[in-house]
């Protein structure tokens, strides 16, 4: 073992290997950082990815979303401490370990949330992050390619193709009728003035292909020149000359080597990996470094406090009249599929995993959804998330919008292979339970509409045997998992804020030259997946580094 606990490696020491800036993780917000600093002229970029090149090709097609999730070569496989409420089970909660991160992974969902929750962020002692402030970053990065006439909300030249669904189905249209028969509008644009309602989903797909910003940014950047990119190349620590960021360790193979910071230093990590980053590097809390045997360079005691995600539950019904993508997925007819892909037709090969949106209201008396539900005319066996069912299926799941629980997430050691400890406290709070039994009857209660009455056979998860809140509740534990909306860990706000991570422009405090800009900055759970929101922070990073560097 070496100092602070870390093992020992050999390290290589690499001549000229200075940068103005190095960046931390080539995902959602590294990638876009990068690449809108590689826009300044005479600046150096060094691009840091712990995992691969993003080659392999069910990265890129929609459909292959469901066997990249769980491949462990390209993810990172995290999972939450058991807990009470999750029926003792450990919830995975994997995040993207390839160039693109977790963009290259997730279920390519574009939602960016009600502008209330910016609003909310603003209040909490963070100007300049209200919603009328964040929206043109949300719209720099989008090139909207669905109806036109959209201007007000949408952005109609940004690098990333922001398309609308192509695949349509009799069950999805049935089930929105079905919606609306319950009292819930239709709306075409939730991301527009309101969200409140029932439409398809807006999706990162273009030309029936996976469309992140790695693929939208970063790699037309790349031919600039100015940007080096290492894949491959897992940083195990932060480095430090008293409370400035000069640089960081690395492995790539067998062999540690460092790479200096001139100007700034910038991690965009990750929810997990960032505060486990900062942690073995002697930036946390100071209980939490005694327990790892590191020197404290930093007492901040937010970092991996405040961890948020959504917990999902889905209910499942048997689908009678119609072939559902269960079938369509299989034999002769995925055959079908593929071929359609090949010609550019609509197929389900390049949709999204959820094709529907419901964002809706626990009660009457909310002014705002605080529900959020997806639907498809599909579903997993039970126990076997990936693996359709043998039987056509549909599936309507919901989350609670804004949780009030909070877990956090700590490193166990300094050893780069071991994952941290994650308590994510799922449904902790009282609220949470009863906004998400509100949205499991709700589930129920819409795949039962009378104008899906064509289509619903029975439902088959959880059956007519739950009912109670007791018996609902106990049906979640058991099934319920996140919807990979993790975020919180690193969380921004003011120096009077004691849990404050960084600053509101995303300086960590107390400390120069350094800058953490990713999903452990949000502090408050958007209404939303958490992408979007990712890129957008990217986008608003990339301005207040360019600012400091021409002040």
């Amino acid at each position: 073992m070496t100092e602070n606990g870390r093992h020992q490696e050999k390290i290589e020491f690499m001549t000229n290997d200075t940068f103005e800036y190095v960046i931390v993780g080539a995902g959602a917000a590294g990638s876009i950082i990068a690449t809108r600093l590689s826009e300044l002229s005479n600046v150096k970029i060094c691009l840091l990815e712990a995992g691969s090149p993003d080659r392999h090709p069910l990265i890129h097609l929609p459909a292959g979303f469901i066997k990249m999730i769980f491949n462990q070569n390209y993810t990172w496989q995290f999972k939450t401490e058991p807990s009470e409420r999750t029926g003792g089970r450990a919830v995975s909660v994997q995040q993207g370990r390839v160039l693109g991160g977790s963009g290259a992974i997730n279920g390519m969902v574009y939602n960016r949330g009600q502008a209330a929750d910016f609003d909310n962020w603003a209040q909490r002692g963070n100007p300049g992050w209200d919603y009328d402030s964040v929206l043109p970053y949300f719209k720099k990065s989008e090139s909207w390619a669905g109806r036109p006439g959209r201007q007000e909300f949408h952005g109609t030249d940004g690098p990333t193709k922001i398309t609308e669904m192509d695949w349509f189905h009799p069950v999805c249209e049935a089930f929105m009728d079905g919606v609306e028969h319950e009292g819930i509008p239709r709306n075409d644009d939730y991301n527009g003035k309101l969200q409140e309602g029932v439409g398809y989903f807006q999706r990162f797909i273009h030309k029936g292909r996976r469309h992140n910003s790695a693929n939208a940014y970063l790699k037309p950047a790349l031919k600039r020149g100015n940007i080096d990119l290492r894949t491959d190349a897992q940083v195990t620590r932060l480095l430090f000359e008293g409370k400035k960021a000069v640089g960081v360790e690395y492995r790539h193979g067998s062999q540690i080597r460092q790479v200096m910071a001139e100007r700034e230093l910038i991690v965009s990590s990750g929810t997990v990996n960032t505060p486990r980053l900062l942690q073995v590097s002697g930036v946390g809390s100071a209980d939490v470094l005694a327990s790892l045997g590191v020197n404290l360079v930093h007492e901040l005691r937010g970092v991996g406090e405040n961890f948020q995600d959504h917990f999902s539950v889905r209910v499942v019904a048997k689908v009678k009249n119609s072939l559902t993508i269960n079938e369509l997925a299989r034999g002769p007819r995925l055959i079908g599929q593929f071929a359609r892909w090949a010609t550019g037709r609509p197929n389900i090969l390049a949709i999204v995993p959820s094709l529907i949106h419901i964002f809706a209201k626990s009660n009457e008396t909310l002014d705002l959804p605080d529900l959020q539900g997806v639907f498809a005319p599909a579903s997993f066996k039970a126990g076997y998330v990936g693996v359709l069912d043998d039987y056509p299926g549909m599936t309507c799941g919901f989350w609670p919008h804004r949780p009030e629980s909070v877990g956090y997430i700590r490193a166990k050691s300094t050893n780069p292979d071991e994952y941290p400890e994650i308590r994510a406290n799922y449904i902790s709070a009282e609220r949470d339970r009863r906004v998400l039994l509100a949205g499991m009857r709700l589930a129920r209660r819409l795949l039962r509409a009378a104008p899906l009455a064509q289509y619903y056979d029975l439902e088959t998860m959880p059956g007519d045997d739950v009912q109670t809140d007791d018996e609902w509740l106990d049906y979640a534990g058991q099934v319920g998992t996140s919807s990979w909306h993790l975020c919180g860990t690193a969380k921004m706000g003011p120096a009077t804020d004691p849990m404050a991570v960084v600053d509101p422009t995303l300086k960590v405090h107390g400390m120069e030259n350094f800058r953490v800009a990713d999903a452990s900055i949000i502090p408050a759970c958007p209404s939303a997946n958490t992408y979007a929101s990712t890129m957008m922070i990217a986008e608003k990073a990339a301005d207040f580094i360019k600012a400091d560097r021409s002040s």
